[in-house]
Order: structure tokens, then C-alpha cells, then sequence
């Protein structure tokens, strides 16, 4: 059983800095600084290019590491030479605080204390948003950073956008490629792929919009936190989680997985139902080479078994494909008028596509509708048949 520190122990114990990346924020950043100096001088202050009084500011604190940019480069930049510096340095953790005033440092305690039970947490400040004076942009910022992280990652947090973190210096990737705000969402993206807990802790919050001084350019950068999280998004649907299935396959042998994560699960008949019915209609429909992509997407948007969905989705294997292009062509064919024949024989080759795309198109949704109707009807009626008690209960 571990002794219970008190909190000046648990900051001299634990091999943590604080970084703060700063850019003509002189009306706070004294204020700032002092704050954290009650709870660590272990600080790294990163002068961004400011043109104000900051230089002059950060004379009063020579025993502080400081690195000055000669021009303002981005909030993504000065955190990552703060990283340089802080693994330089041998630092275990490194805490980022914003030098806008919006921040407490009196929360440094709580991050630490946190790490105590779960070590190697990438911890990031949750903010009231509800709260007098928060921007509406900011919240709405704030729910839309929520939902794509999610989305890419698999991880629900409340608040994806705070600048009062904690990160784990050794684990975090080493290399970026962003440079400014939107830094912040590719290091937490890509820690939880290398499989860092990302979790949130409740922080205080000051909006005072007499002193703030925000950078954000809400054209510019959120333009360029959708691009971000537009390739995000697609390597997580190309890479990560069929990655991520692959290796959990071969974790667990893919019978105990079959058995734990597709027949035994928590999600109830419908859902797994479900799940096969979109797989069998994606892996029919005549969207080619789209189809793992889309399959992802829908089954995460729709929040079904991503795992049966996939193995659904293989109806379109390759020695089933002539059957399949055969009866879509057969099923367009009583709706779209065409005045060539097709035989099964014909059909075996795929320029009859291109011959009656509109037909084959038409058709393969249709059959693709009927068939994910008729298997999710029948893995439903199957299941329920078979299905424990405590899969009863669910439905």
C-alpha cells in the first residue's frame, strides 16, 4: 500500500515542468508566472515572437529556462520546443498553461495527484462552458473538437480544446506536423492511437474580457482544424481501426474474440442485427473502393458492432463478386429498361458494368437493400432464439 503524501510532497516527488507558451499576453503573464512559482519553479516559458513588453517582463525572471523565437511561429511550434527542452531536461511530465490569465495554477496539485493512481496519463483540463463570459464560438469550438475526437479516437471527453494539460514527455509521439492551434488536437489524436489514456479533469476558468488576449483567427484556424481533422479522420477509417481489430484478433485468438466480442457482447440482438444488415448492404452496393471507409463511418456514426459490420461487409469476397454483379444486373433490369440480354455467362464480366452502369447501380441497391433486410431479419430471429437471459433482458 502506497503512503499517502501530502501535496508539497507529491509536487517535490514528481519529475514535472511547467511550460508556458506566451505571445503578446504582457498584461497577464507576470501574474501568471508568480502563480505557478507558489507550486514549482521547474518553469519553461516560451516567447513566441511577442512584440509587447513580454521581453522585458521576462527579465524579472532570470532563474526561469526561457526560449525566445526571433518571430512569431505558433502556439504548435513554441509547445513543441517546449517539449524539446522538458526531455532535454529529463523531465517525466510536462504541464502547459496558457498565459492568458484563464487558467489557475492552484489547479497544478490536482494534475499531479491524479498521475499518482494512473501514471502516464495525457490529462487535459476540463473547463466550465456554461459558465458567464465564455464565448459562444468558444463552446461551440469546443462540441465540434469534442465530437471528431471521439470519432477519430474512440474516446468521449468534455473538454478537447483547454490549454491547461498534463503530458507524459516520453510517450507522446516525438515528431508533428501542425504548427499552430490546431497542434493541440493532432498530439492528443495521435497519443490515444499509440494507445495513451487521454482522460479529462475538472479545472477552474477565468474569461475576463478586459484582460484576455486571444489569438485565435476564427477563419484561419478553424479552416485549418477541419483539414486537420478531415486527414485524421481518414487515417483513423484507412489505418487505425482496422489496425486496432487486427491486433485485437490477435490478442485474444480470433476464437475467444468471436466468442466475446461479437456472440457474448453487451450490445443487444438489434444492434448486432443491425450491424450485419449495414455490413451485407455496403458489401453488396457499388461503391468500390469506398467500402471499408464507408463501412467505418456509418457503423461509428450509428454507434453499431464495427466488428460485425466488417465480416458482413465480405459478402463481396472476391468469389462471390460475378454473383453479386450478376444479380444486380438482373434486379436493374426490371427497372431500367435496356435493350441488350444478359446471361449468366455475360454477366461473369465486369464491362457489362460499364455497358448498363445506371442498371447496375439501381440494382445493387435495391438487392443490397432486400439482402441486408433479409439477413439482419434472420440474424435477429436466430439470435433471439439462442440469445443468454442477459441478452433477453437488453432486447
Amino acid at each position: 500500500m502506497k503512503p499517502i503524501l501530502s501535496q508539497e510532497e507529491q509536487l517535490a516527488q514528481t519529475n514535472f515542468c511547467v511550460i508556458v507558451p506566451t505571445y503578446n499576453n504582457n498584461k497577464t503573464l507576470e501574474k501568471v508566472l508568480n502563480s505557478i512559482l507558489i507550486y514549482t519553479k521547474d518553469i519553461i516559458v516560451v516567447n513566441d515572437g511577442s512584440t509587447d513588453r513580454t521581453s522585458q517582463i521576462l527579465e524579472n525572471f532570470p532563474n526561469l529556462i526561457q526560449i525566445h523565437h526571433p518571430e512569431n511561429q505558433g502556439k504548435g511550434v513554441a509547445l513543441q520546443n517546449g517539449f524539446n527542452k522538458a526531455t532535454a531536461l529529463n523531465y517525466e511530465y510536462a504541464i502547459t498553461i496558457d498565459s492568458d490569465g484563464q487558467h489557475f495554477a492552484s489547479d497544478i496539485p490536482s494534475f499531479i495527484d491524479f498521475i499518482q493512481n494512473e501514471p502516464n496519463t495525457l490529462l487535459i483540463g476540463s473547463r466550465n462552458m456554461t459558465q458567464e463570459n465564455v464565448p459562444k464560438k468558444s463552446s461551440f469550438g469546443n462540441k465540434f473538437s469534442n465530437f471528431w475526437f471521439w470519432f477519430e479516437t474512440g474516446i468521449r471527453l468534455e473538454d478537447t480544446q483547454s490549454g491547461f494539460r498534463l503530458y507524459p514527455l516520453r510517450l507522446i509521439p516525438e515528431r508533428y506536423y501542425t504548427p499552430k492551434f490546431e497542434f493541440e488536437i493532432e498530439v492528443i489524436v495521435r497519443s490515444a492511437w499509440k494507445g495513451i489514456p487521454v482522460k479529462n479533469i475538472p479545472v477552474k476558468v477565468l474569461y475576463d474580457p478586459l484582460e484576455r488576449v486571444s489569438h485565435f483567427r476564427p477563419f484561419k484556424d478553424f479552416t485549418r482544424i477541419s483539414i486537420l481533422n478531415t486527414v485524421l479522420v481518414i487515417i483513423a477509417l484507412v489505418y487505425i481501426k482496422p489496425r486496432d481489430l487486427v491486433r485485437k484478433i490477435k490478442k485474444k485468438g480470433l476464437k475467444k474474440f468471436l466468442l466475446e466480442d461479437i456472440l457474448e457482447s453487451d450490445e443487444s440482438n438489434f444492434k448486432k442485427s443491425a450491424a450485419i444488415a449495414l455490413g451485407v448492404f455496403i458489401g453488396i452496393s457499388p461503391f468500390w473502393g469506398f467500402q471499408t471507409v464507408l463501412l467505418l463511418f456509418l457503423a461509428t456514426l450509428f454507434k453499431l458492432n464495427k466488428v460485425i459490420a466488417f465480416v458482413a461487409s465480405n459478402i463481396s469476397l472476391p468469389p462471390l463478386i460475378p454473383l453479386v454483379i450478376y444479380g444486380s444486373l438482373k434486379m436493374g433490369s426490371l427497372f431500367i429498361a435496356n435493350n441488350s440480354s444478359l446471361t449468366q455467362n455475360d454477366s461473369m464480366v465486369l464491362s457489362d458494368v460499364s455497358k448498363n452502369i445506371t442498371q447496375y447501380v439501381v440494382g445493387s441497391l435495391i438487392l443490397a437493400s432486400l439482402m441486408a433486410l433479409l439477413f439482419g431479419s434472420i440474424t435477429y430471429l436466430v439470435l433471439t432464439l439462442f440469445s443468454t437471459p442477459k441478452n433477453k433482458i437488453n432486447n
